[in-house]
């Protein structure tokens, strides 16, 4: 049986930002043990590799307030399955907008109907990472810009070799 105090946060994490540790963050302490899962989906075409996200996400979850309970893990297979697999009984997403609230409410659907025993929490971004998407901080990162505001130093510095900028 899946444990309710047990979460798993899904996402692509590419790249991690400061808005997808404030989530993560936040549900650590809601939780006894909370999974981050990194998911494969090639068909987002991620520019950082699964191993190259995890190990990101990894680095910058180390320094939270509730390390001990987080377990970053890789996952190619269903949500429903992942989330099985990891014995958690909670799916943990952050809303930033109604946009999301309306993606995410399909989907959480979609779970309800393959595993109605795991249950859906939404947490709210904070109000200084509502604007934070990590496909914004690609673009901003792929024209030039400074994606210091919404990602860490060295997951900067990843995006950029991975766009042979070098770090700025």
């Amino acid at each position: 049986m899946p444990d309710p105090r047990v979460g798993f946060y899904p996402g692509t994490f590419d790249p991690v930002t400061f808005g997808h540790l404030d989530i993560i963050d936040r549900a650590s302490a809601l939780f006894d043990r909370l999974f981050v899962g990194v998911a494969v989906n090639e068909g987002k075409g991620p520019l950082l590799d699964v191993e190259e996200r995890i190990t990101a996400v990894r680095k910058e979850v180390s320094g939270l307030r509730h390390a001990a309970r987080i377990e970053v893990l890789g996952f190619g297979n269903l949500l429903v399955d992942a989330v099985r697999d990891a014995g958690a009984g909670t799916v943990v997403r952050g809303l930033r907008s109604s946009g999301d609230f309306d993606f995410e409410t399909q989907l959480s659907g979609a779970l309800r109907r393959l595993a109605p025993e795991i249950e859906t929490v939404f947490l709210l971004s904070s109000e200084n990472h509502r604007t934070t998407a990590s496909r914004i901080v690609k673009e901003i990162a792929r024209l030039g810009g400074d994606i210091s505001p919404f990602v860490s130093d060295d997951v900067a510095r990843l995006v950029l070799s991975k766009l042979d900028r070098g770090a700025t």
